[in-house]
């Protein structure tokens, strides 16, 4: 990505190619945006369908002891991973929650993700426990390292050129 000159600090300033990771609050926050627009669509379905069709309702709720408890968590958290495939697919690496906080899913060469990593990106995310291991410095989740992506800091980028 740098070229070979002498001064490090000019090639940071004059390289094209030089992208800035999403540090982990701005990475915390996409979370956040992210998993409340999903929850808020969920819950807009779910009202809707019980408009249309209580008897599907009916046989969709959780009974009283539970007895559909994990599957719900198994099946909220798939779907939280095709939204989130789709998302970054449709829009090519960037979520409602990357486009407040102006970053990015990209490939490590800085091209943009294709469908198919998006939806590996997607998939990666239901992996228990994945939320926590985007905390450290540098943020570097499991969905990035599975699929050789890195999500991008676009303000830090345009304030150099």
């Amino acid at each position: 990505m740098q070229s070979q000159t002498s001064n490090p600090t000019e090639d940071i300033l004059t390289s094209e190619d030089f992208y800035f990771r999403a540090d982990s609050g701005k990475r915390f926050l996409n979370y956040l945006i992210d998993i409340i627009l999903f929850y808020a669509i969920f819950f807009s379905i779910g009202i809707i369908v019980i408009q249309v069709s209580p008897s599907i309702a009916e046989s969709l709720a959780v009974s009283d002891d539970g007895g559909f408890a994990f599957f719900d968590r198994i099946f909220t958290i798939l779907l939280y991973a095709v939204y989130m495939s789709v998302v970054e697919a449709i829009f090519k690496g960037r979520s409602l929650g990357k486009l407040i906080t102006r970053t990015k899913a990209v490939n490590m060469d800085g091209s943009s993700i294709s469908t198919g990593t998006a939806f590996a990106r997607g998939f990666s995310r239901a992996v228990p426990f994945c939320v926590f291991s985007a905390f450290g410095n540098p943020s570097n989740p499991w969905q990035d390292r599975w699929t050789n992506t890195m999500v991008i800091d676009l303000k830090k980028k345009s304030e150099l050129n």
